[in-house]
């Protein structure tokens, strides 16, 4: 990889884009700015080996569709920052944790594996059949629901694109 790819520079062009983008949501980045940098860093890997930004701390199928779960930000990271304080990487944390009030702690591991992840992608392309006047769409990150032909280009809620909806009806 090209050093000007991974540069500091481009490294905190993404840092400070996720922290304005996220704050005004909600979500706060690990306060620990040299972890944290670390993680974009291999977000920005990432992106170059896969075209996405998976998730730094799972491991990847290299194929976009088994692996929408853990764009970042991953569909998991809502539930794990409510139950454990912080998203499973690290990368996202609980207000309490970014005002330095909690400490972060290990979070399990809740994706599912690879062959159930498949059945639910067979599932729903499945439900594709199903006769409603529209599709209605589900975001994974967020849940926002919306009825229309097509998912949204950008969710209005999270702000992620298309990719990270799912057909629900």
């Amino acid at each position: 990889m090209a050093n000007e790819e991974l540069s500091e520079e481009r490294i905190d062009v993404l840092y400070n884009q996720l922290k304005e983008k996220n704050e005004k949501r909600g979500y706060y980045l690990n306060p620990d700015q040299e972890f944290t940098k670390d993680l974009i860093r291999n977000l920005l890997v990432n992106e170059k080996r896969y075209g996405y930004q998976a998730c730094p701390c799972r491991l990847a199928e290299g194929v976009k569709e088994l692996d929408l779960d853990v764009i970042c930000p991953c569909d998991y990271r809502d539930s794990d920052i409510a139950e454990y304080g912080s998203c499973f990487c690290g990368l996202y944390v609980s207000q309490e944790i970014f005002k330095g009030l909690k400490k972060a702690r290990s979070i399990p591991e809740r994706r599912p594996l690879k062959e159930e992840r498949i059945k639910k992608l067979s599932e729903q392309i499945e439900m594709v059949d199903k006769k409603l006047t529209y599709p209605v769409w589900r975001c994974k990150v967020c849940g926002y629901l919306c009825a229309r032909n097509e998912p949204p280009g950008i969710c209005p809620i999270c702000g992620v694109t298309k990719e990270r909806f799912e057909k629900f009806f």
